[in-house]
């Protein structure tokens, strides 16, 4: 082997420790625009991916139904609804509550009972409904239920019963 002061420096030839440090950088770095390029690809699949499962899913969705429509009416504009079209009545109190006085013609359906919801779904979902309760907070909960359901036209009664009688509309008792 020759002195240090003959050995070459530089040129074509690296020192090996030059040499190692170059091929561990261009390594890293050239694993690094490898997992990268990776990464961004998969990425790119799963975006398209679940673009086209959320198209899939609005489609199907407006085919399935037509959109609920719910209006609210006040005790006057309930009581126009009732005598003059065919809608159904929807009171969701309570049995008790019923019995002590109901809209005329009206069906009541328990909202706090057990079997509401399997009730609910027997109902026909193309009928005009005239929903209320006590005062208006039950029914306004029971609005998405329906909307879920897929009625298709509803009439929320705001202030429920206690407006309706408030307006001195006319009330039946059984």
């Amino acid at each position: 082997m020759l002195p240090k002061f003959f050995q070459r420096r530089g040129g074509s030839r690296p020192a090996p420790r030059r040499a190692v440090a170059n091929a561990r950088s261009q390594g890293t770095l050239a694993s690094m625009k490898s997992n990268f390029a990776r990464a961004a690809s998969l990425l790119t699949a799963a975006l398209l991916a679940l673009t086209f499962t959320l198209n899939q899913a609005s489609a199907g969705e407006k085919e399935k139904s037509p959109p609920t429509v719910v209006t609210h009416a006040d005790a006057r504009q309930a009581a126009q609804l009732v005598t003059k079209t065919n809608v159904v009545v929807l009171d969701i109190r309570t049995p008790g509550e019923f019995a002590s006085g109901h809209i005329a013609g009206a069906m009541n359906l328990d909202f706090l009972a057990g079997d509401f919801s399997g009730k609910l779904a027997k109902l026909d979902r193309e009928k005009t409904y005239v929903v209320h309760c006590g005062t208006g907070r039950r029914s306004t909960n029971c609005l998405p239920q329906l909307a879920r359901l897929g009625f298709t036209n509803v009439v929320h009664l705001d202030g429920g019963f206690k407006a309706w009688q408030a307006a001195g509309q006319p009330v039946e008792k059984k």
